[in-house]
């Protein structure tokens, strides 16, 4: 059921919408450009170890579902140089339950991510199918492997390193993660998470991951690290047995490119859209400080939002609202383009179903400001920290209330774009202003 505006103006009483400006976050960076991608990720190929590869060798891509700048250009350029050496490459889905767990579903994800035979120069074998390679020493838990990946002559996985949304470890999201849970596919997804439990992920991730680098023909990964634009920053081959240390160095530099809220305090937080390909929370918590759900895991420390209101889906997540659990008052365009049967099955397996719980349902941009405002205690419109972000990967231009510009002034790293002036609505009451983007 949506609320409309005008019963929350009933319950709300007199209570105005604060003014908007745009400030921006002046981010350092010195991204690869993108025309030079691909050459950079054929460069990290000879980090790989192809020794015991035969001659005309299959070799197992792995690609995830997460929005990866540059991600079609740097698996054609992984792939090109593979085939260059006189190896089969084929691209081999590597995300776990995504997809709505089917195969077909997976590789329609790598397509929405512009991942396609056509554009990466391979054949991309899509399967649900997993092998058992054996058990856990101490919890006899079982480790699945991706059936055409297990049956390659090697596997090159290829992820972006970044803070998880729902551990902290010495290894977070990366390369191995992606042999553990990307790789199993549905199953091994739902046995990490069912296990993590008791055990956590923070703890179990190292100890599978070196089980399969021991037992499967693992060249090395291809890892990226991006920068606070989303860029593509770094591009680093990592042998295999570098894999837990090496990684753990570049979670250390994800963290500090990783793109933050530029107020750590603030009453009101507006996003614009969650999905999949932003975070696999939807909405990442290192952001949100939000909780994520996850048992046995700790909770994020960082930003104090009172209410947040999220408005919609990004286009690729193909209605997975994984973590609009998060929020406190969403848009009907939420509950319209919602997939109960992609989010289930997600939450699900990452054992995170509180997570998509569907919060109260207002049918307009008015009505949501209005319904968060109403909630934050004894705070004057004109005094309320009110953040608009077009995601909580995008987060270098924002609309602030007048005291967040005001704050932004004598900050380094922040100007004022625009002065705050009055917000518009269209006829439906939703906002006239797009996204501020970037």
């Amino acid at each position: 059921m949506t609320v409309s505006e005008s019963t929350i103006r009933q319950a709300v009483g007199e209570l105005s919408i604060p003014p908007f400006g745009v400030i921006e976050q002046v981010w350092e960076t010195d991204p690869i450009p993108p025309e030079g991608v691909a050459e950079v990720a054929a460069s990290e190929v000879e980090t790989l170890d192809l020794s015991s590869v035969p001659a005309g060798g299959t070799i197992a891509v792995g690609a995830g579902s997460r929005g990866i700048a540059n991600l079609p250009e740097i698996v054609r350029g992984v792939v090109e140089e593979l085939a260059d050496r006189g190896y089969e490459p084929f691209v081999f889905p590597a995300m776990g339950s995504h997809g709505g767990a089917t195969a077909e579903g997976q590789r329609e994800k790598l397509a929405t991510l512009g991942v396609t035979e056509e554009s990466v120069g391979c054949t991309i074998r899509a399967t649900m199918e997993v092998v058992t390679i054996g058990e856990t020493p101490e919890r006899g838990a079982p480790v699945y492997v991706d059936a055409h990946a297990a049956d390659a002559d090697a596997i090159v996985p290829i992820n972006r390193i970044k803070p998880h949304t729902d551990f902290s470890g010495a290894v977070e999201s990366g390369l191995s993660k992606m042999l553990v849970i990307g790789m199993g596919k549905q199953r091994g997804a739902k046995m990490a998470h069912d296990w993590a439990v008791d055990w956590s992920l923070r703890n179990m991730l190292p100890e599978i991951t070196g089980q399969l680098l021991s037992e499967l023909p693992v060249a090395g990964g291809i890892a990226i690290v991006e920068d606070e634009h989303d860029e593509t920053g770094r591009i680093e081959g990592v042998p295999p047995d570098g894999f837990l240390d090496r990684e753990e160095e570049l979670l250390d530099l994800a963290w500090e490119r990783m793109p933050k809220l530029p107020f750590s305090e603030l009453d009101i937080l507006v996003v614009d859209r969650l999905g999949k390909d932003v975070s696999g929370q939807g909405m990442d918590t290192n952001v949100t400080g939000r909780r994520h759900y996850t048992i046995n895991e700790p909770e994020p420390e960082t930003a104090d939002i009172k209410r947040i209101y999220t408005r919609g889906f990004t286009e690729k997540t193909k209605g997975n609202a994984m973590g609009m659990g998060q929020a406190d008052i969403v848009h009907q365009d939420i509950l319209r383009g919602l997939d109960w049967s992609k989010s289930l099955i997600n939450a699900i397996t990452a054992s995170t179903v509180r997570g998509v719980r569907l919060p109260p349902v207002v049918e307009n941009d008015r009505a949501g400001v209005l319904a968060t405002l109403g909630t934050i205690g004894p705070v004057a419109e004109s005094q309320s920290r009110v953040l608009r972000v077009t995601d909580t990967m995008r987060l270098s231009r924002c609309y602030a209330s007048p005291p967040l510009v005001e704050a932004a002034r004598d900050r380094d790293g922040l100007r004022v774009v625009t002065e705050p002036e009055e917000v518009s609505f269209d006829d439906d009451g939703d906002f006239v202003a797009p996204s501020p983007g970037r």
